[in-house]
């Protein structure tokens, strides 16, 4: 499960950004999940207070958004969301996905 990586890789950003910026605690990590990225939220939450045990993020809240796959038309410009199509709705053209992959941690609470 990269789940697990991810989750340390996310604690020791927030480790560094301790050291860096000064601050004692994190009280809540905000992170936009992209619907394609293949980041399980329920695996991060699960992982999540094991791995932040005795660190900055110790009862942390993780918040978890969601951010929708979105496609654009190649041929026909046509622009919207993303489901388990594999061509335009509109055209039949091919697509390409322009969000839906992003994992980012977009704010931090913190004391």
């Amino acid at each position: 499960m990269h789940e697990l990586a991810t989750t340390q890789s996310l604690v020791q950003i927030c480790t560094e950004a301790a050291a860096r910026e000064g601050f004692k605690k994190v009280k809540e990590i905000r992170l936009h999940i992209g619907a394609y990225s293949g980041i399980e939220p329920n695996y991060l939450r699960e992982f999540f207070p094991y791995v932040s045990k005795d660190t900055v993020c110790e009862d942390a809240e993780l918040v978890c958004e969601m951010v929708p796959g979105t496609l654009r038309c190649n041929d026909c410009g046509y622009e919207g969301q993303a489901g388990k199509i594999y061509e335009c709705p509109r055209c039949g053209g091919s697509i390409r996905l322009i969000s839906g992959r992003e994992f980012f941690v977009d704010s931090l609470a913190v004391e």
